[in-house]
């Protein structure tokens, strides 16, 4: 496998553009590419390309399934390389899934901030 690096213009572009939707908190990206980076040995289980937590207390009263449809609609695979695993969450949310949920936990203690307030 070759050594692919992050498209940060697009990521910084999706940010923005979910944003535009509902003011983010936090945004976070997880997931096998981020562990490639970071040097994950390639003998492993992969799962999910990428992993984005997005936390947003605008997401109250936004169904779930509404938040991640939309959120993961403006996600370009195509310039990213690779779909992406979305989760949307108020802070409340965030706090109980991140204890719950191995994907976000891991996102959250080994991805990438993509909100410079957080990095």
């Amino acid at each position: 496998m070759t050594h692919v690096e992050l498209n940060h213009r697009e990521l910084e572009r999706y940010v923005r553009r979910v944003s535009d939707r509902w003011p983010l908190d936090r945004a976070v990206l997880g997931g096998a590419r981020v562990a490639d980076l970071r040097g994950a040995g390639p003998q492993r289980e992969r799962g999910p390309e990428y992993v984005i937590v997005l936390v947003s207390e605008y997401f109250d009263g936004v169904p779930w399934l509404e938040r991640v449809y939309v959120a993961g609609t403006l996600w370009d695979a195509y310039e990213m390389g690779a779909p992406a695993d979305v989760h949307a969450y108020t802070q409340a949310e965030f706090d109980r899934k991140r204890e719950s949920l191995a994907s976000v936990r891991d996102a959250v203690e080994h991805g990438l901030e993509l909100l410079p307030e957080h990095a």
